[in-house]
């Protein structure tokens, strides 16, 4: 018999049960300043990895200019603190601070060369969100970045 190694492990973490609402297949609809004019069209998925241990997040957006992303979603039970491990087709790999807090989901990273923050806010009905990005460079003020509409 052929057992998985840490396989008592693959449970639900209950930790990251807020993230609940954001299970699924979402298409998404967008825009950048960058890139006035356009609208993006996407596709964005949740779902629960190692039975619930951490969550994952994969993104594609029919832009080239726009990079398709996987992150993996994970908590500390000492600190009571989020966080997000994000690599995308680009080779860029990046940790960000999350928050979650009633339907607010929020991912920052705090960088003297780039800053970035992007909310999530989930409707009640659980069909909608509104992600808003913005991005400071080099310890220039906050500017918009990308915006996206989720629906299922």
């Amino acid at each position: 018999m052929v057992r998985t190694i840490g396989s008592e492990a693959l449970i639900p973490n209950h930790a990251l049960q807020a993230f609940s609402a954001l299970v699924g297949e979402w298409t998404t609809t967008g825009t950048h300043p960058y890139v006035p004019g356009a609208i993006f069209h996407g596709r964005t998925s949740f779902q629960w990895h190692e039975g619930g241990a951490f969550m994952i997040m994969r993104s594609e957006i029919d832009e080239p200019d726009i990079p398709d992303g996987i992150a993996i979603f994970g908590s500390d039970n000492e600190t009571r603190k989020y966080f997000m491990i994000y690599f995308d087709e680009r080779g860029v790999s990046r940790k960000y601070d999350v928050s979650m807090n009633d339907n607010i989901l929020e991912w920052r990273r705090d960088d003297s060369k780039l800053s970035q923050r992007f909310t999530i806010a989930t409707e009640r009905d659980g069909h909608k969100m509104t992600g808003k990005g913005e991005m400071s460079r080099d310890g220039k003020p906050w500017e918009p970045d990308l915006n996206l509409t989720y629906t299922r």
